[in-house]
């Protein structure tokens, strides 16, 4: 995260609605990607979620018909308000996927609301469970749903010790279903000899393997011997699709990370750990893509910032009596995959994106709320044949509609 500034000189934080310093009015305007002050003079307004709920601070202009903001009007579900807790917990959703959002504006990539554009957009559903069947946390043709519990750091922490994972997150299961969304918007218009989609099966392997019997196998089996040579996670080793999220996943992460870490004057001096650098060849791009020796240097010099700096982030938290920070260990496959991850939000996307619908002039969010144990269904099917239909895909393409839905469970 960058490091902002109030007119008056005190540092402000993205979570910010106030200078604590001077009393000013603040928030996040993505349309320029800073906190600025909110004056009568500056042409902004706050999301109704702000005053309403006190769960947003993002900022849109005054002659928006809209009266919520763009992270907000992906909303397509939120919790039960009536009940108790809810609004805390819905609140470190929002925060968690504004800071997502936020690093998703900082690579350029825009999110449309799936109202707005029914082809390329997305939606957000909040919601618990009171009754079997339990909700699951996943992606599924433009929807995300994120079990509210999630949001519990109590139950979180339960379900990630019960799963045997080293770590889990909020922000990371935001990070991670959008892996998902943009894969169906990116790799699944792709022809399967395109090179994009060629690459991807060298890097991740065959994306057409059957994904239910893959996750029966993961759960019944666990990952295979030695999963840490190729993975970033053992999940990732369950299937292309969940390789491609938790690689993706961890991209935004390290991206935040060293973002947050010299925004803040985090600098690597004299005594600074050494590690071993990675080879050269662990950044290049598949044959097939265009090779581009000083992007892979570039790429290798920023992962080595963040190399040298994680042990540190685990001492620091051991020495606060936390857990380590960052539990991972970066093999040459993984790092292989990272850059690919890199090529692709950076440049390989470019001609990929289905252009968003122009917005209608009516209030597009459809913001609600739900005591529901399961999501409203989606815009479009989510049944096999329905991928194709949204996609261009073949409509022998396999469904995304169960990728990431197991992992999730809250019991």
């Amino acid at each position: 995260m960058k490091r902002f500034s109030c007119e008056c000189g005190n540092v402000l934080f993205f979570e910010n609605s106030q200078c604590l310093q001077c009393g000013s009015d603040t928030g996040f305007d993505p349309a320029v990607g800073t906190m600025v002050k909110l004056t009568p003079e500056s042409g902004l307004k706050r999301c109704d979620n702000g005053p309403a709920h006190g769960v947003c601070n993002w900022l849109m202009p005054k002659e928006d018909p809209n009266i919520f903001c763009t992270a907000c009007r992906l909303n397509r579900t939120i919790p039960d308000l009536n009940l108790y807790g809810n609004l805390a917990l819905w609140a470190r959703m929002e925060s968690a996927k504004r800071r997502l959002l936020a690093t998703l504006l900082g690579l350029g990539i825009e999110v449309h609301c799936l109202n707005e554009d029914p082809v390329g957009g997305l939606a957000f559903d909040f919601i618990q469970t009171l009754s079997n069947p339990p909700v699951t946390t996943g992606y599924a043709v433009g929807v995300i749903t994120v079990n509210l519990q999630e949001a519990d750091d109590a139950v979180r922490e339960r379900t990630r010790q019960q799963l045997g994972e080293s770590s889990r997150t909020l922000l990371g299961h935001f990070r991670h279903e959008t892996g998902h969304y943009f894969w169906e918007r990116w790799f699944g218009i792709l022809n399967l000899n395109h090179p994009l989609r060629r690459a991807f099966g060298e890097l991740f392997g065959d994306a057409s393997l059957d994904y239910t019997t893959a996750m029966n196998r993961h759960y019944s089996q666990g990952p295979p011997v030695g999963w840490e040579q190729s993975y970033i996670s053992a999940y990732a080793s369950m299937h292309p699709w969940e390789d491609w999220a938790e690689t993706w996943s961890h991209y935004l992460q390290i991206l935040d990370g060293l973002e947050s870490c010299e925004a803040y004057g985090l600098q690597l001096g004299a005594g600074a750990l050494e590690v071993t650098p990675f080879p050269k060849e662990s950044a290049t791009l598949p044959e097939n893509l265009p090779q581009e020796p000083a992007e892979d240097q570039k790429f290798l010099t920023w992962l080595h910032r963040w190399v040298r700096r994680a042990p540190m982030f685990n001492e620091i938290s051991a020495s606060l009596g936390q857990p380590a920070l960052y539990p991972f260990v970066l093999s040459l496959p993984a790092v292989k995959k990272l850059r690919f991850v890199h090529y692709v939000a950076s440049v390989g996307r470019t001609n990929l994106q289905t252009p968003a619908q122009a917005p209608t002039q009516s209030q597009s969010q459809s913001q609600k709320s739900t005591n529901s144990t399961q999501p409203p269904p989606p815009s479009a099917p989510a049944s096999p044949g329905s991928y194709g239909t949204r996609t261009g895909a073949p409509a022998s393409a396999p469904s995304l509609a169960t990728a990431g839905s197991t992992r999730q469970v809250a019991s």
